[in-house]
């Protein structure tokens, strides 16, 4: 099945950035009941809830912001700053001591998901392919879930033989990874896009 570069690179993209997260995840809540002053489950629920209201908050004024210009460069370079601050998270969890700390991590990673998100929605919806809308959503879905069980399976394994540091190192390096390869689209973005022009573009890759 023929996929576009596009595409195909955005779902590499988060098989990689799910994957990283998905490493740590099942023993995340050990981490802070163990490693973080007076850790405890509330402390993980407050973490949760910090990363959300961030987003949330954040998402609708960069959403429109970036719809403002209509080409394809702005929403690229916010896709790329949201995923820097997203990959620089677990790195920071390697220097949490305090519950403070977990709350102001949280808070980066809420604003990372803010820039990232809306901007890989956009430009994923503008070069879907035309008649396989259904199957491209659903191979990132797939990707995603992928990447997720893989890591998550491993991820215990990993923290009970080589400790926290090593699952938070190993899953920053995915992430980072992750948003290395959108920067291979950067010659199939598009200058300038119609106001609420959302269609499927041809592929640029030489050969096809």
């Amino acid at each position: 099945m023929k996929i576009n570069h596009v595409i195909k690179t955005l779902v590499i993209s988060d098989f990689f950035t799910n994957a990283g997260f998905s490493v740590f995840a099942p023993v995340f809540a050990i981490f802070v009941t163990k490693q973080i002053e007076n850790g405890s489950l509330e402390i993980i629920g407050f973490a949760a809830a910090i990363f959300q209201i961030v987003k949330s908050v954040l998402q609708i004024p960069i959403s429109r912001f970036l719809d403002k210009d209509h080409g394809e460069f702005d929403d690229f370079y916010s896709m790329i700053i949201g995923g820097l601050l997203i990959a620089s998270v677990p790195f920071l969890y390697l220097f949490a001591s305090k519950p403070m700390h977990i709350y102001i991590i949280q808070g980066i990673y809420g604003a990372g998901a803010a820039f990232a998100i809306p901007p890989w929605y956009a430009i994923f919806s503008r070069h879907i392919d035309k008649l396989k809308e259904n199957v491209e959503w659903s191979l990132d879905s797939i990707s995603i879930g992928a990447g997720a069980a893989i890591m998550a399976a491993l991820g215990g394994v990993l923290a009970q033989k080589f400790g926290f540091n090593f699952v938070f190192i190993l899953g920053g390096a995915f992430v980072i990874f992750g948003v290395a390869q959108q920067f291979r689209i950067y010659r199939d973005l598009r200058i300038k896009v119609g106001h609420g022009q959302v269609k499927p573009q041809l592929d640029k890759t030489p050969g096809n």
